[in-house]
């Protein structure tokens, strides 16, 4: 028998989908979507947390509105239908990523030492809150994708010290509200092991503290091929001695444009769909079929990975449908950022949902790779 692995699911848009009239369907039966989830595999839930989404006025920035009461209404329904799940703690108000790590808009001006203390304070808040609702996660993460730092610009790479210092707060104070908990430092680029042994070299030299899992970003048509994620698994097994998990991936199912499903204006839609040219990077076609190949070969590289230290994945937004109103940045986010014009959803085609919300075949197998 094959051993079984973490696949979970990051379904941290559904409330704003949902609310936006996004209606699942298994087998053209109507559902509650992180049901048929669970009903076809999927045994764990992420969820990403932001300080405050929202502007000035108290308008939603969109993507979710993953503040901390959102997420835990998630994470309730998670626990409600016997899923444990992952926190991923952002350290920003919005999308926090290697190109952007914002320091939120209450700590602006702070320098780094009272930027680790508010680090400490919030994550400590929040896992308290956790506690008091029996709603303590499995896994925590310390930032998300900090490959190029968090907390910007003190705390932007190479600026380790800062770095080791911020990561340390929140670390500390995982262990001391919920000592039980898994704590994981997540970075992108699941394919560059070089990348990977500097980052960690680095961290642990400027006094980065232990953990017990490294998490990974891994996307075909942006990190290449899996032989090298493959490579940097058993890599980092052996030189790091910690689990892996891939906390982030996707295929996508159709090169269809779904914008028009979105009734955008055209200046404002920026599909992945419409961008075939990430087709190319990839060595799955991006149908059906492929996307289950896909998941069928990750699943393989990961139970390859030596001493059984390669936990599993999970799949980042399976759930986001093109519905209007749910979008990666609306023009209260927009603003926030700074950037104009772009919007909508970005993702759609690369769900474990066709865009009418029917599970695709790599759902339907998830349960069986």
């Amino acid at each position: 028998m094959q051993r079984d692995i973490i696949r979970g699911v990051d379904v941290s848009t559904l409330r704003e989908v949902e609310a936006c009239g996004g209606r699942f369907f298994d087998g053209g039966v109507e559902g509650d979507a992180l049901a048929i989830l669970r009903d076809n595999g999927a045994n764990l839930v992420r969820l990403r947390l932001w300080n405050d989404p929202f502007a000035e006025d108290g308008t939603p920035y969109g993507a979710g509105g993953n503040d901390l009461v959102t997420v835990l209404a998630l994470a309730a329904r998670a626990k409600a239908m016997g899923m444990p799940w992952m926190a991923t703690i952002h350290y920003s108000d919005f999308w926090a990523d290697p190109g952007k790590q914002r320091v939120p808009k209450a700590w602006r001006g702070m320098d780094a030492a009272a930027l680790a203390d508010a680090v400490y304070a919030y994550t400590r808040d929040a896992m308290l809150e956790m506690r008091r609702r029996d709603l303590v996660p499995a896994y925590v993460s310390i930032g998300n994708e900090i490959t190029n730092g968090l907390l910007w610009p003190l705390g932007k790479a190479p600026e380790f010290g800062n770095i080791a210092a911020f990561v340390n707060a929140g670390l500390r104070a995982v262990r001391e509200v919920a000592p039980q908990v898994a704590a994981m430092i997540h970075l992108d680029r699941g394919g560059d092991n070089d990348m990977y042994r500097a980052w960690f070299d680095r961290y642990f030299a400027a006094g980065g503290a232990d953990f017990d899992a490294i998490g990974l970003s891994y996307y075909p048509f942006w990190h290449g091929p899996m032989q090298g994620l493959a490579d940097n698994l058993s890599d980092l097994a052996a030189r790091y001695d910690k689990d892996l998990l891939v906390v982030e991936t996707a295929m996508g199912f159709t090169l269809e444009d779904y914008g028009r499903r979105e009734r955008l204006p055209e200046d404002r839609r920026k599909g992945m769909a419409a961008k075939p040219a990430l087709a190319a990077r990839v060595d799955y076609p991006m149908t059906p079929a492929g996307q289950l190949d896909f998941l069928r070969d990750l699943a393989a590289t990961i139970r390859a990975v030596p001493g059984g230290r390669g936990l599993g994945f999970v799949y980042w937004e399976p759930a986001w449908l093109p519905v209007p109103g749910s979008e990666w940045a609306n023009d209260a986010a927009l603003s926030y950022i700074g950037e104009r014009g772009s919007g909508g959803n970005e993702w759609a085609n690369l769900c474990l949902f066709d865009y009418d919300g029917n599970a695709l075949p790599a759902l339907k197998g998830l349960r069986e790779i």
